[in-house]
């Protein structure tokens, strides 16, 4: 099975990683500095769950100079998936399988949009994962789990095979039946931990610590789960309660990818996230009050740190 990880960030690098140490054919698709790391040391992943040394057989900024995928696993941020996703053709071939790890419910539509509905299921990883230097991937606390799940029956023997490897390579995974329903059970949670950790530049733990600033991510995430409960995934009365319980068992000093990429004047996914609660809620008539406002304050760093004038 010839597993491609489109992305060798946080995500892609980790679970890259734990793959290649147990024997997986694992290729990645990566650029710059990190990729150029990784071809000539090898990727390291610095973790509490062990730590990894690996050497990388292929990467590569090209499709094209890959072999054509079992599976592709799509892991770049939500701000690079349109043009990443047009350069998939070479990687595909009959019952090639994409399985999309973003940030945000809306990555399957655009994927389908570039290698059709039949090759697209559906990911989701747990993981505060980044890269720490290029060739090297820093994970905090002990949470690394991927869940994941077919869209279409033509695409469960890929995913059964691909649980199996990471099985093998100890990592926590679960193929899920419903997993329109658990992006959705992700998608409150992140949305609300982007929101107030980029928002007000600080870790979790002091942002849950602070009765305001609980009281806004309980908020957001409240709006999330309104709107997916009217766009047909009804998540359950105490649903927000139990993400806030969630959110008590996270490392204190964690921070959301979104607010790692503002710390470090990069683009943010906020059009993905708290953007998309507020622009799909609008449709539907849902009132978005507190994702208005987390978007309206983050809206100058959308495409990165601004240029202050003079």
């Amino acid at each position: 099975m010839h597993i491609v990880f489109y992305g060798a960030g946080g995500i892609g690098g980790y679970f890259g990683a734990r793959l290649l140490a147990a024997g997986a054919n694992v290729s990645f698709i990566a650029r710059g500095n990190h990729a150029q790391a990784m071809r000539e040391r090898g990727l390291h992943v610095v973790s509490p769950l062990g730590n990894v040394q690996v050497a990388v057989p292929a990467v590569h900024d090209d499709p094209a100079a890959l072999k054509p995928a079992d599976l592709v696993v799509f892991a770049v941020k939500m701000f690079d998936a349109e043009s990443a996703a047009a350069r998939l053709g070479p990687l595909m071939q009959p019952g090639t399988v994409v399985l999309p790890l973003q940030n945000g419910v809306e990555v399957s539509e655009l994927l389908a949009r570039h290698v059709g509905q039949a090759a697209v299921a559906l990911g989701t990883a747990y993981i505060p994962a980044k890269i720490l230097s290029p060739g090297v991937i820093g994970h905090a606390g002990t949470v690394a789990r991927l869940r994941f799940g077919a869209l279409q029956p033509g695409q469960q023997a890929v995913l059964d095979a691909f649980a199996a490897a990471c099985t093998r390579a100890q990592i926590d995974n679960e193929l899920v039946a419903d997993m329109a329903g658990a992006m959705w059970e992700k998608f409150v949670l992140l949305v609300g931990l982007s929101s107030v950790t980029a928002l007000t530049r600080m870790p979790i733990g002091i942002v849950r610590d602070e009765p305001q600033t609980r009281q806004l991510l309980r908020a957001v995430m409240a709006e999330t789960a309104a709107l997916a409960t009217a766009e047909g995934h009804p998540l359950g009365a105490g649903f927000v309660d139990q993400q806030l319980a969630v959110v008590d068992t996270l490392p204190a000093q964690a921070k959301s990818s979104m607010a790692n990429d503002l710390d470090a004047g990069r683009p943010i996914e906020l059009p993905w996230l708290a953007g998309a609660v507020q622009r799909r809620a609008a449709r539907l008539g849902v009132a978005t009050p507190a994702c208005g406002f987390v978007c309206a304050a983050l809206a100058p760093f959308v495409n990165g740190a601004p240029e202050l004038p003079g």
